[in-house]
């Protein structure tokens, strides 16, 4: 499994968003360059984002996003499946999957389960929230970065 720069990027904005969250809205313009990713591909991704209810957006001259939860109700699964999708490493493991003709004989399914716990696991246990202290004790209050 690889995550997209969809995924990648998509996190990245959360994660600028709850550093930079002051009460006021923030500039796209300003995502993109801290985060160094094209302001274009951020609108798509952020478009996303709002139609999930993730942000919201203000119009106007003081316009821009803001996160409509705090960052300790994101994880970081609930980001990258709204980006990617399934997160399963194996098909047969998608949600809404069809039952595959051998699943009673699959000795390769035990691994796939592990491996599918493994994921949403990591994924699932860490919250935006704690992505934000992460970053706070590597780079200190420079939150140009």
């Amino acid at each position: 499994m690889k995550i997209s720069t969809k995924g990648r990027y998509a996190l990245r904005l959360m994660l600028d968003l709850a550093l930079h969250d002051t009460g006021a809205a923030v500039p796209i313009k300003a995502i993109a360059s801290r985060q160094d990713i094209s302001e274009k591909y951020l609108e798509q991704i952020i478009a996303l984002l709002t139609r999930a209810g993730f942000v919201s957006s203000t119009r106007g001259a003081r316009g821009g996003y803001r996160l409509t939860r705090q960052p300790k109700d994101y994880t970081v699964g609930m980001i990258l499946r709204l980006t990617e999708g399934s997160l399963a490493p194996v098909a047969c493991l998608d949600d809404g999957a069809t039952p595959c003709d051998r699943q009673a004989t699959c000795a390769t399914l035990h691994v796939w389960n592990k491996l599918n716990d493994a994921i949403n696991g990591v994924v699932d246990g860490i919250t935006l929230e704690d992505l934000v202290e992460i970053q706070r004790a590597q780079i200190g209050n420079d939150y140009s970065i």
